[in-house]
């Protein structure tokens, strides 16, 4: 029978590699690790970290926190700031950003709450995404607007998600 062969990834991760690749790279690379708290993607994240070889060097974790129970209980999220704000908002991404580094005591956090369809969810339209990250003492969210149907506005929040880790990353968390 044939032998059954991992990819390597290159030394330095490239630019033109799969985003997934380039940000397992830069952790390794930086002795760094990561966590997922994920509510649209259901885990899709984590899934497209950990399909990269030597994934498990630098993925401590993945919370898939889809129903605002579990993001009370897993990520502390303030049941007060969720029926105030609501899932899909700013500050519950940060605060989902902010619990997944505490509970993982890993280097960075990356969170993801948002609409993906079919129909507005709290008074908030389709394709609202807001995406946390906290590394060093340190919490940004960005808010996107996303178009497609539910699988497209889902990749493209797993795409971003990861683009902000990457940049997070090369500018050293500043």
């Amino acid at each position: 029978m044939g032998e059954k062969r991992e990819k390597k990834l290159p030394q330095h991760y490239d630019e033109s590699d799969p985003i997934e690749e380039q940000v397992v790279r830069l952790l390794l690379e930086r002795g760094l690790t990561l966590t997922t708290a994920e509510s649209l993607t259901g885990g899709l994240i984590a899934a497209a970290v950990t399909s990269v070889p030597g994934a498990s060097e630098c993925f401590k974790l993945g919370f898939v926190t889809y129903s605002n129970k579990a993001k009370r209980k897993l990520l502390s999220v303030k049941k007060e700031l969720l029926k105030k704000e609501g899932a899909i908002s700013e500050q519950t991404a940060r605060e989902m950003a902010i619990g997944a580094l505490m509970e993982s005591e890993a280097d960075i956090s990356v969170s993801v709450t948002g609409n993906a369809g079919p129909d507005a969810m709290e008074g908030k339209p389709v394709g609202l995404v807001y995406i946390g990250s906290c590394a060093k003492g340190k919490t940004k969210v960005l808010e996107c607007r996303f178009e497609g149907n539910r699988r497209e506005i889902r990749e493209q929040t797993v795409k971003e998600a990861l683009r902000l880790v990457r940049r997070l990353i090369l500018s050293r968390f500043d």
